[in-house]
């Protein structure tokens, strides 16, 4: 009997209640204070999905239905965090699974400064935080199975942020071509780094 109430216990906190589990991650990411919480340095158990998801237009669902308030969306995203390949809500206490269609992120803004090897290039994401690609940041361009290549920001940790499509345009707009070991290739450039798109004249648009 002793063994049962304790199995109970175990299963009670690996999948808590759907709404108290929101809740509790939406307080202990109040509670972080101003900054980014230290999400890398907890290892609370995990306790399982409570139908969280990020769509590939950035979109929060909880249960199937958007989360409307944006400040909520940011608080969450504050204390997300990619293990391997999951990404999870994280609290020194809890760990809560998300569900990732395609980045967590999106690009929605560029500014541009500079020009050449001083060239840089801000991008604002969906949850209003701005990230300068760089060597800290990179740019990797993937090919999509219908829209061509695909351009991502590396936001935080492995954490990335999927470039819109108006602002990838942008992007070609700031690449230049460049000589490289296997030819000429076409990229961009930003606080010093070059990331490189496709070889020269096989941009896929």
């Amino acid at each position: 009997m002793a063994e049962n109430r304790s199995d109970e216990r175990k299963n009670s906190t690996r999948v808590p209640d759907s709404a108290s589990g929101l809740d509790a991650i939406a307080a202990a990411a109040r509670r972080a204070g101003k900054g980014p919480p230290p999400v890398h340095l907890w290892n609370p158990p995990h306790c399982g999905d409570i139908g969280l998801r990020i769509a590939g237009d950035g979109t929060w669902y909880y249960q199937n239905s958007p989360i409307g308030r944006k400040s909520l969306v940011q608080l969450f995203a504050s204390v997300l965090r990619k293990d391997d390949d999951e990404h999870v809500l994280v609290t020194p206490v809890e760990k809560i699974s998300i569900a990732v269609d395609d980045a967590p992120f999106l690009a929605v803004e560029m500014q541009r400064t500079g020009n050449g090897e001083n060239q840089v290039l801000a991008f604002r994401t969906n949850v209003d935080d701005w990230v300068e690609a760089g060597p800290e940041h990179e740019i990797r361009f993937d090919h999509g199975p219908a829209q061509g290549l695909k351009p991502y920001i590396r936001v935080r940790g492995q954490l990335w942020a999927l470039v819109s499509r108006p602002l990838f345009y942008d992007l070609v707009e700031a690449g230049e071509t460049r000589n490289s070991d296997a030819g000429e290739v076409f990229g961009v450039a930003s606080n010093g780094a070059f990331f490189v798109m496709a070889r020269a004249g096989e941009i896929d648009l």
